[in-house]
């Protein structure tokens, strides 16, 4: 039986095998986003259940296939659709893909989510560079044997969201007329969503930002050496004192509306990169 390191290579080598140039840059995106993958011109498009090891999306939304692509002279893997822990997938399940794009040489990560505001000064359909975040989720995928020549066994999380690419990103907003937030990220499980007195909490320990997934991925780009940058496209903004129900239609539709925001924040960024 092939231990997770085994997959991660044979995963890369398959793909490895079927496309031009050896990708750059990684690029994954979360529910409603898929189209801010758009600007690629692709070459190769790859079904998840084609892909040998990789897990599928089960998450309406989440078209489940893995692109590869140029701009600019820039050689880009792209995930439409992610994975999580609410789908019962675990966190070396969740983050099997940074693997692969480790594999394959990626050196700069860009994630994005749609996630509810936390931050009063928040609107919906804003866009959040991620500064920082918070773990809640009682998950995280380096608990085990460490794989030496992946990473070290204590890796320090003090930057892990790249500064230099999000000033990039908030230089990229101001040229494009778009105003971003920054702000803090705190992940948590799922698939429910937060109580009133869930966002009173997360506002006190200073979340601006929740939704349930980014962190897995994260930690174990940060422990690769890979850069990251964080996106988040606010959908609806919290008021735990006069609490309204959030749907997942809405949610999908909000995030829709930003992603051609977010993809000429991404433009920018990897054009400058």
């Amino acid at each position: 039986m092939k231990n997770y390191k085994d997959k991660a290579v044979e995963t890369a080598e398959f793909l490895r095998a079927r496309i031009k140039k050896l990708p750059q840059i990684g690029l994954i995106t979360g529910t409603g986003l898929g189209q801010s993958t758009e600007f690629l011109n692709i070459y190769a498009a790859f079904d998840y259940k084609d892909i040998p090891h990789f897990p599928t999306s089960t998450v309406e939304s989440h078209v489940g296939r893995l692109l590869f692509g140029d701009m600019d002279g820039k050689q880009i893997i792209a995930m439409q659709g992610r994975f999580h822990l609410y789908e019962g997938y675990s966190e070396l399940e969740v983050s099997f893909p940074i693997r692969v794009m480790q594999e394959l040489g990626v050196k700069v990560l860009t994630l994005t989510n749609a996630a509810g505001g936390l931050n009063p000064e928040f609107n919906a359909g804003d866009i959040m560079i991620i500064n920082d975040h918070i773990n809640l989720t009682g998950a995280n995928p380096l608990i085990g044997p460490n794989e030496d020549s992946w990473g070290i066994r204590f890796p320090d999380m003090i930057n892990a969201y790249d500064k230099r690419l999000s000033v990039l990103a908030e230089k990229a907003g101001k040229h494009a007329g778009i105003h971003l937030r920054k702000g803090t990220y705190v992940g948590l499980k799922g698939p429910s969503l937060e109580t009133p007195a869930e966002v009173r909490f997360l506002r006190t320990i200073g979340a601006d930002a929740v939704a349930f997934s980014t962190i897995q991925e994260v930690i174990t780009a940060v422990h690769a050496g890979v850069k990251v940058l964080g996106l988040s496209t606010i959908t609806n903004v919290h008021d735990p004192d006069t609490p309204v129900p959030a749907t997942f239609e809405q949610i999908i539709g909000v995030a829709e509306q930003a992603s051609p925001r977010l993809e000429m924040i991404i433009r920018d960024v990897v054009g400058k990169i």
